[in-house]
């Protein structure tokens, strides 16, 4: 096929490879690429293919092999080899290198949206590109490190963040050979904006003090400022870390977790009812209404369920210190638990790796859901209104302050 000179070959050859159907350029592909490369290595030796010429400065030498991947799939080529010195087409490798940065892209996305390798490689080869190792996988996805550190150490400037949920998720992991458990700490607050955003996240051994008190310290480092009140589980070293480093915070134990351990004391037939008694602690109008209701619910769970009762006596200041802060509050953070869906997020995008192969895997994927969960909560509405943050912010100014709840009874015991 004849080129006009006012043609750039290199050009038409990306114009065609975008335009047209891909099963059908594969052969044309590699005709023309291998046409024009033939056409530079006569130019680089002053003549052409077999001709005889007397100012001839180099000759061919044989071709070698080169897998080339294009928007037509996987072409092989053969490029020309000089006797003297290398030849190997510029235009080529700038083609090679977008369809690599291309393949990239395509493989570290899906690696993010919990696409597991082994659908990785089934989708690249149905791009037309020969299939990709787990290995490989792994060093494209890579990628997202850069993203995901910048996310981690950003400065956390949207403050103040009156309200901060804290977390923990297992995640297995290979290490010195063998399958070992890992935890995933997880923060989440609402910021000076009314809108939700993850603070940080770190990879610990075990959901000790020592980690928790370390992953607090590092988002107060990073300018984590005005915590009115603190939403987690009751685990000890969390609690008393929350206590060390967020003074003048309250601690309110999560209902979701809490709910949970207290359903384990009674009958499984008996354990809806009892959740829907519980949950009407929270729905009543005053904070004197919440107090009163807490104890309406003991002594209806005293006859028939001690054990439960006694539970829920124990975990009274626990579970009624959110009751200090404006009713707005109540129904809008403690209604829907920003922590619970978002760990079901990072539980359907992780379940599809199983193991991870080392730590920085796990900062990788759950790291760049996070980052990306964030920036959707960016452009949405706002999780709390900044007429309720203002009467938030107003009781701090004016003293008149939650109670303090920095750590449970049965630890200060």
């Amino acid at each position: 096929m004849a080129v006009p000179n006012s043609v750039d070959p290199a050009a038409w050859l990306a114009e065609q490879i975008q335009s047209s159907d891909p099963d059908l350029l594969r052969s044309m592909v590699k005709t023309m690429a291998e046409a024009l490369m033939s056409a530079e290595a006569d130019s680089l030796c002053g003549a052409a293919y077999g001709e005889r010429r007397e100012d001839r400065v180099n000759r061919r030498n044989g071709y070698r092999k080169r897998d080339w991947d294009t928007r037509a799939g996987t072409v092989e080529l053969a490029i020309p080899k000089l006797r003297s010195g290398t030849y190997f087409p510029d235009w080529l490798l700038q083609r090679r290198r977008r369809a690599e940065q291309a393949l990239i892209s395509v493989v570290a996305t899906s690696y993010l949206l919990g696409v597991s390798t082994r659908r990785v490689d089934k989708l690249i080869e149905q791009l037309g590109v020969q299939g990709i190792s787990k290995s490989q996988v792994s060093e494209m996805a890579k990628t997202l490190d850069g993203q995901v550190e910048a996310f981690r150490t950003r400065p956390l400037d949207g403050g103040p963040y009156a309200f901060v949920w804290l977390d923990a998720l297992t995640q297995k992991v290979r290490e010195g050979g063998r399958t070992v458990n890992v935890h995933v700490l997880v923060a989440t607050a609402v910021n000076a904006d009314g809108r939700r955003e993850i603070l940080g996240l770190e990879v610990t051994s075990a959901e000790d003090g020592a980690g928790w008190l370390g992953f607090l310290r590092s988002l107060v480092a990073r300018g984590l400022s005005g915590v009115q009140l603190v939403v987690s589980d009751a685990h000890a070293g969390l609690v008393e870390a929350v206590g060390a480093t967020l003074a003048g915070a309250a601690w309110q134990r999560c209902r979701t977790h809490y709910l949970r351990n207290l359903l384990t004391t009674v009958p499984k037939s008996a354990q809806p009812w009892v959740a829907t008694l519980v949950r009407t602690i929270f729905d009543q109008p005053t904070a004197e209404a919440v107090r009163a209701q807490h104890t309406w619910v003991i002594d209806a769970l005293e006859a028939k369920y001690p054990a439960a009762a006694e539970h829920l006596d124990a975990a009274r200041e626990d579970l009624l210190a959110f009751a200090a802060f404006p009713r707005e509050v109540w129904k809008q953070a403690w209604s829907n638990n920003p922590q619970e869906r978002l760990n079901k997020e990072i539980r359907r995008r992780t379940d599809v790796v199983g193991i991870f192969p080392d730590r920085a895997a796990i900062v990788r994927l759950v790291g760049a859901v996070l980052a990306e969960q964030t920036d959707e909560w960016t452009e949405a509405r706002r999780y709390m209104g900044l007429d309720v943050l203002a009467k938030v912010r107003l009781r701090l100014i004016c003293g008149d302050t939650p109670g303090q709840n920095p750590l449970p009874q049965t630890l200060t015991a």
